[in-house]
């Protein structure tokens, strides 16, 4: 190789590195520590829009919907392209396996979605009313992550029912609302509990700025 061509190899390999510092320095890491959270990466080639239905929603009652808007910190200005993640147990109080799952759906089960924000940073997912856990230890719920642009990805509260008897006082006193609060009030509509909940960017998640 010729001095002006390995002159050249080095300074790409240069740029290149350099371009990666860059990349991996412009991400800001909030939240804390996250076991799992990278499940929000293992939606594959999968086109994500606003809108998604998980495994199980015909098959299963009560159906719900869960519908919300996500906003900036300040809590007025919607967001594009957020990611969100979640899954939850079946009717039985478990995550659910067909057997053949890989990644983190080895333990959170097949009972999963994601989504991404348009512009309105809208979001609606279909899935059906989980079971509390079989022991009954802790309340129904459902295990949401988000992804935004330039943040790693982090958790949050937990979609937590209002009207559910294990949610007691000294449950609700302990949590930390994390993008606000994840207690919600189904309302019944032409079948479907429905749900709202509104999240905002980076509130009470550590080292958000």
């Amino acid at each position: 190789m010729k001095a002006a061509q390995v002159t050249l190899l080095l300074i790409s390999l240069g740029l290149t590195s350099c371009n990666a510092q860059i990349k991996r320095t412009s991400v800001q890491i909030v939240g804390g520590p996250c076991e799992g959270c990278e499940a929000i990466f293992e939606y594959g080639d999968k086109k994500l829009t606003p809108t998604d239905t998980l495994p199980g929603y015909e098959n299963n009652e009560p159906k719900l919907k869960i519908t919300g808007t996500v906003f900036k910190n300040d809590g007025k200005t919607p967001v594009e392209d957020v990611i969100l993640y979640i899954y939850h147990t079946s009717g039985q109080g478990v995550y659910e396996r067909r057997g053949d799952e890989k990644g983190w759906a080895r333990r959170h089960g097949f009972i999963r979605a994601w989504v991404k924000t348009g512009e309105d940073g809208k979001y609606t997912f279909y899935t059906f009313r989980p079971a509390s856990y079989p022991d009954r230890s802790e309340p129904e719920h459902i295990h949401i992550t988000v992804k935004e642009p330039n943040k790693n990805e982090y958790y949050l509260d937990d979609y937590l029912f209002d009207d559910d008897l294990l949610l007691t006082q000294g449950k609700r006193n302990k949590l930390d609302n994390r993008g606000g609060s994840g207690v919600v009030e189904p309302v019944e509509d032409n079948g479907i509990l429905t749900v709202e909940r509104n999240i905002i960017l980076g509130k009470n998640i550590p080292n958000y700025e």
